[in-house]
């Protein structure tokens, strides 16, 4: 069995419980690029009265359905019940989520050689978009270079 790349996941909600198909063509071109590999996707809701549940991709609008089957999402399984219901959980109500894990398929070389190495991820973290934001537009206003 091959080594797989560092892994991530993402519950990405949508106020209104609308899923308009947008986010599908920039994850086909990540996949087609080489970039990720979709590893699994759920689906889940909250109603307005506050009441959770998980839905299957081809509950969606079908073109938003296909959008998602070109980038190559499919449901494998991962999330289970209990997955969806505490996703569901932090949902407002009348809104849904996307539940999404994938490959970062880039990393897999350096990945590996690291595990060669016998080296150990100690950390990892993601810095929120808004900070770095921030702090790029403090650098600028004080004399900082953009890049």
């Amino acid at each position: 069995m091959d080594e797989i790349g560092p892994v991530d996941y993402a519950i990405i909600a949508f106020p209104g419980s609308r899923f308009t198909g947008r986010i599908a063509p920039a994850l086909a071109e990540l996949v087609d690029a080489g970039t990720v590999r979709i590893i699994d996707a759920a689906f889940v809701s909250r109603d307005e009265k506050g009441i959770v549940a998980g839905f299957e991709l081809t509950e969606l609008d079908p073109e938003v359905q296909a959008g998602f089957e070109r980038a190559g999402v499919e449901v494998t399984g991962l999330f289970n019940e209990e997955d969806l219901m505490a996703a569901g959980e932090e949902l407002e109500p009348g809104s849904s989520a996307l539940l999404l894990v994938w490959e970062n398929v880039w990393a897999r070389r350096i990945a590996d050689a690291v595990r060669a190495a016998d080296g150990e991820l100690l950390d990892f973290g993601r810095i929120p978009h808004d900070i770095v934001q921030g702090a790029r537009e403090w650098a600028l206003s004080n004399g900082g270079e953009s890049s």
